[in-house]
């Protein structure tokens, strides 16, 4: 059988349950008493382990398998955990990881597990078991249950739990058994916990059964909910559920009534499809991104058209052409609000990864770093959250190796032990701020100075904050040695440069003694935005409205100058002129009565010179191309209404 077109599914279950497992073994370390925990993290390796197998990939089930048994030592207090241990178990998690990751880029690359199973074995200690027989006169079945199974079964009973014995027989002709034993098993496990099944688990999924199996389960459910929950899955024959009224009778046979209160459904087809009836309808789809793209820019055509359409309106005059076009207007503004929503995910999933990295940084640094993350539901549109990952990643690495001072100069200079970095995300207004702080030794000023002197840079008249952004310049670092963990300064201007790409910015705050903040702002789609329509001499450009505090009319002879740079006094503030003719090689237009627009980029804020204003409007951006890509005054082009090609400014780039 075809396993292809089930290969996405399992590469998408496979990134999310590797995440559960890092996550869980994190908390594990923290808290090694807490039996949920561990309860969590097996059932993450053995879900993983189950669709490896299903799909073909021995190599990751063996692997998981191993882990498993580990995992297996926790529950039953076999294994204490520590922070070796713990450690290898992330070893495994990152081979897990490299192995799904090859298989998604198509590798055949076989890799080398056999030293971390070499590990995971000898961490594992010698296990006992108590036999307890629980059968019918129909079949005997012998459930393999230790002290640790017993015990749960009699705590289980304490808080009225049901205990059920779950007979599933597959039809003669099934394909894939072992992918039917195992939904079977994931449905039952979402029903309650699982104890035992007969034949193991192991067996279940190398398909080393006939057509039957059983399960034993505790759950709060009727015996006719289990029922139907696994009727409710194809190529099943026969479900039946008995219940374990107590220990003894576990060793017995089941009770009768419980017998006959699970008659079996061997035959009747209106029953079957009763029963699918009963299934949980599924509440969300999976989505291809490529047809999610699509249909984004489908919507973009269609705003673009939309547009092109009310200009004609306004030439043409035509009253009902105009009402009816204020009704697509509304239709088209809903839908694309949709897409946008649709498109959105919480920046969680770019979080999620680093609570890891900081614990490893932690081992590797040897010193004690606490990582606290506010507002992971902060949404941002997809094509963000993809690329934004290894921009804080690389901050947080800065951090945690030149920020946060070792242990000892914290104590000496009356500091908490214990680092902290914080990274937080939130909205602020139709931006995104991700802020990254830690409570280390700040940036040194003076050592910024001197290295903007050695490379002719004239730091006279600059303000605190400007020569602290000039961190960000290519090539300029005060790192005193090069770590293989990070320098601060060193790469910055990646940074810089990966975010500003994504219509971003980022700022620099940092007071010796104290630590460092990281401000990044970033546009909360990178498709479809409101713009400002200007002119400067006969062309025309965009600008984002995201970025503009306000536009105030002024005669040319008030801009002033200060350090051979132009400047205006607004309101008691004196604001840089960026006359936007220079800038983009425009010959402007010869009058003395110009437009300022002010934006605010980050914490600086300048004015743009321009000729006049168009008005505001809804545009598309496309991306320019591969020969103007690298063009940095402009982020896109859009087309408008009367089909004219505009370029949308990048504001970051001019202040």
């Amino acid at each position: 059988m075809d396993m292809s077109q089930y290969l996405d599914m399992f590469l998408e279950e496979s990134a999310e349950n590797l995440q559960y497992l890092n996550d869980g073994i994190l908390s594990l370390e923290k808290n090694p008493d807490e039996k949920e925990t561990i309860n969590s993290i097996f059932r993450a390796a053995h879900t993983l382990k189950g669709m490896a197998g299903s799909m073909g990939f021995t190599d990751i089930a063996e692997l998981t398998h191993k882990m498993e048994n580990v995992l297996d030592k926790f529950r039953k207090d076999e294994l204490s955990v520590t922070s070796d241990v713990v450690s290898i178990l992330f070893k495994c998690v990152d081979a897990l990881e490299n192995m799904i990751n090859s298989i998604q880029e198509g590798n055949d690359d076989k890799f080398e597990t056999k030293e971390i199973i070499e590990m995971l074995e000898n961490i594992q200690s010698s296990k006992a078991a108590i036999n307890i027989n629980t059968a019918d006169e129909k079949n005997e079945i012998e459930y393999d249950l230790n002290d640790y199974d017993k015990e749960i079964i009699k705590q289980a009973k304490d808080k009225n739990y049901k205990i059920y014995r779950v007979d599933t027989t597959l039809y003669k002709d099934c394909v894939l058994k072992s992918a039917r034993a195992f939904l079977v098993y994931k449905t039952l496990e979402e029903a309650g916990e699982l104890i035992k099944a007969v034949p193991s688990i192991e067996d279940l999924e190398q398909e080393k059964f006939d057509r039957s199996f059983s399960i034993m389960l505790i759950t709060e459910k009727k015996i006719e909910e289990i029922r139907n929950l696994i009727m409710g899955i194809s190529e099943i024959e026969k479900v039946e559920v008995f219940e374990i009224k107590n220990e003894a009778e576990a060793e017995a046979a089941p009770a009768k009534e419980a017998i006959a209160d699970t008659s079996s459904l061997e035959n009747g087809k209106n029953e079957k499809e009763e029963d699918k009836t009963n299934k949980k309808s599924h509440q969300s789809i999976r989505v291809d991104i490529e047809r999610l793209d699509k249909f984004m820019n489908l919507v973009g055509e269609l705003v673009m058209h939309r547009t092109r359409l009310e200009q004609i309106s306004i030439d043409l005059k035509k009253t009902e052409l105009h009402e009816t076009l204020e009704q697509v207007g509304r239709i088209t503004l809903d839908l694309q609000d949709l897409v946008m929503k649709v498109r959105m995910l919480p920046i969680e999933r770019v979080f999620n990864r680093f609570p890891r990295t900081v614990r490893d940084l932690s081992k590797e640094l040897n010193k004690d770093i606490e990582l606290i993350i506010e507002g992971e539901d902060t949404e941002l549109d997809r094509t963000v959250i993809d690329e934004i990952g290894e921009p804080i990643m690389h901050l947080i690495r800065n951090a945690a190796d030149h920020g946060i001072e070792p242990v000892e100069e914290r104590i000496k200079n009356g500091k908490s032990p214990k680092g902290t970095i914080k990274l937080m995300a939130y909205q602020e207004g139709n931006k995104a701020v991700i802020r990254l702080e830690d409570d280390g030794k700040g940036l040194d000023i003076e050592k910024i100075k001197n290295k903007a002197k050695k490379i002719g840079i004239e730091t006279d008249g600059m303000s605190a904050a400007d020569i602290k952004n000039l961190i960000f310049m290519q090539g300029f670092s005060t790192s005193d040695k090069i770590t293989d963990v990070s320098g601060r300064g060193v790469g910055m201007d990646v940074v810089k440069t990966k975010i500003s790409s994504l219509g971003g910015t980022v700022d620099v705050i940092s007071e010796a003694g104290k630590g460092t903040a990281f401000v990044i702002r970033l546009p909360l789609t990178l498709s479809i935005i409101q713009a400002l329509l200007v002119k400067v001499g006969q062309e025309t450009f965009a600008i984002s409205l995201g970025f503009i505090e306000k536009v105030i009319n002024m005669n040319i002879d008030d801009i002033k100058k200060t350090n051979k740079k132009d400047v205006i006094v607004y309101r008691d503030n004196i604001i840089p002129i960026v006359r936007l003719s220079d800038k983009l090689n425009v010959e402007d237009e010869n009058s003395k009565q110009k437009y300022v627009v002010i934006v605010k980029v980050g914490e600086k804020t300048a004015g743009l010179l321009v000729d006049s204003l168009l008005g505001q409007q809804e545009i598309v951006i496309k991306p320019m191309g591969r020969m103007l890509q690298n063009l940095k005054e402009y982020v896109g082009a859009t087309i408008l209404g009367d089909g004219l090609v505009t370029l949308i400014l990048n504001v970051a780039a001019f202040v």
